[in-house]
């Protein structure tokens, strides 16, 4: 006699809570969006998304609701963090805690996780930085001082030694398609209203601090000899665009002089964002969510680092360049944008870098290679998670 089928038991999902602080207008949230959304639809993750600041996140992600104190987006559970929440019971805490940036989670929320058995696995997601310091920090447990909890910093980066860098299953695939077909390119920017010309010029993204010297650029530009499109998000150097343009540089303006064109985009969602890098011959980035962006484009691009007192930043741009093999050139152009050296004549400096493009295409795509070998963030994330969940520090 044989003996009935065993119920099918399915294991249930793993849960994970992401809390994100907006400090920097769109790059915190757009990692930690990048981030919620690859876990939730790549390893089936049950997310939940803590945020304070719903109006930068719906810029970014418009379905975003900026009145909603709960809602789901793309599979996400989305909170507004109002910094207000009271207690949690164990049972709501989730089996991986993430503070991103070193965010100070609720005081309830860490009680809670103290008292939930078996403990969930907490982590303090670090910023992006090349210097060798952080290979010996990535892992590192900390011990709360007064809870039975532990803490692990993980760190993005660039090595063998560090958590990789955010990267979608797809990402490459989907990018290859897109800038094989022209046509494609083309609809996608004419949909920005670019014209035939302004196709066919070379075609720069410009997304930069308020700091950055980006009239001198625009100047280069339009007194050169070859035709430049620039393309700037809304908001981005307002006052050098608008001066350039002698009106307010709104979303839909544009204007023409000498050699250059410059347009101001709307925001668009993170993955129109991609496609912008991928269509452009190069991108000038900021911070850090972009600056990743930009790395997977397979497109040259100056980056424009946050700043730091004391000058910290300069220090980790030189690292960055240092680790990247940055062509002379390319570490020129860097160091002068950010201010960390005299860019000298910005015609003669442009110039240079625009000689330059095509040996940085190549380096582009052969660094793309070289950090992907790594592996990506998001499962090296869960990876060590898993580690420690078997190992039996802090069990879910």
């Amino acid at each position: 006699m044989s003996l009935p089928a065993l119920p099918n038991h399915p294991t249930p999902p793993v849960t994970l809570a992401l809390f994100c602080k907006v400090v920097d207008n769109f790059g915190d949230i757009g990692i930690c969006w990048r981030l919620a959304r690859q876990l939730a639809h790549e390893h089936r993750v049950r997310v939940t998304l803590w945020v304070d600041d719903l109006h930068s996140f719906r810029r970014i992600c418009p379905p975003v609701d900026v009145d909603a104190a709960e809602q789901e987006v793309a599979g996400v559970l989305v909170r507004h963090w109002l910094g207000q929440e009271g207690e949690f019971a164990p049972a709501e805490v989730a089996d991986i805690v993430i503070e991103f940036f070193a965010v100070d989670l609720p005081p309830g929320y860490v009680a809670a996780m103290a008292q939930r058995s078996p403990r969930p696995v907490w982590f303090n997601l670090e910023g992006l930085t090349a210097e060798e310091w952080v290979e010996g920090c990535h892992r590192l447990p900390s011990m709360h001082p007064r809870l039975k909890l532990t803490k692990h910093f993980f760190f993005p980066g660039f090595t063998p030694k560090t958590g990789g860098l955010l990267h979608e299953a797809r990402l490459d695939e989907e990018r290859i398609a897109f800038q094989g077909d022209r046509e494609a390119v083309a609809r996608f920017l004419s949909g920005f209203g670019l014209t035939p010309p302004e196709l066919e010029a070379l075609k720069v993204s410009l997304f930069c601090y308020p700091h950055a010297p980006v009239a001198e650029l625009l100047q280069a530009w339009s007194a050169g000899q070859g035709p430049v499109t620039c393309l700037v998000p809304e908001g981005v150097a307002a006052a050098a665009v608008g001066a350039f343009m002698g009106a307010e540089a709104r979303a839909g303006s544009v204007a023409t002089h000498g050699a250059l064109t410059v347009r101001v985009l709307p925001f668009v969602p993170q993955q129109d964002y991609d496609r912008l890098l991928w269509a452009c011959d190069l991108n000038f980035v900021r911070g850090e969510d972009s600056f990743v962006r930009a790395q997977w484009a397979g497109r040259p691009f100056i980056w424009h680092i946050y700043p730091q007192d004391d000058k910290l930043h300069h220090k980790k741009l030189r690292a960055f360049l240092e680790r990247y093999a940055a062509p002379e050139a390319l570490a020129a152009f860097s160091l002068g944008w950010n201010g960390a050296s005299d860019i000298g004549p910005m015609p003669v400096a442009w110039q240079d870098l625009q000689a330059a493009l095509p040996q940085l295409v190549i380096r582009a795509g052969e660094w793309r290679r070289q950090v992907l070998a790594h592996g990506d963030l998001t499962t090296n994330l869960l990876e060590f998670a898993r580690t420690l969940r078997l190992g039996g520090e802090n069990p879910v």
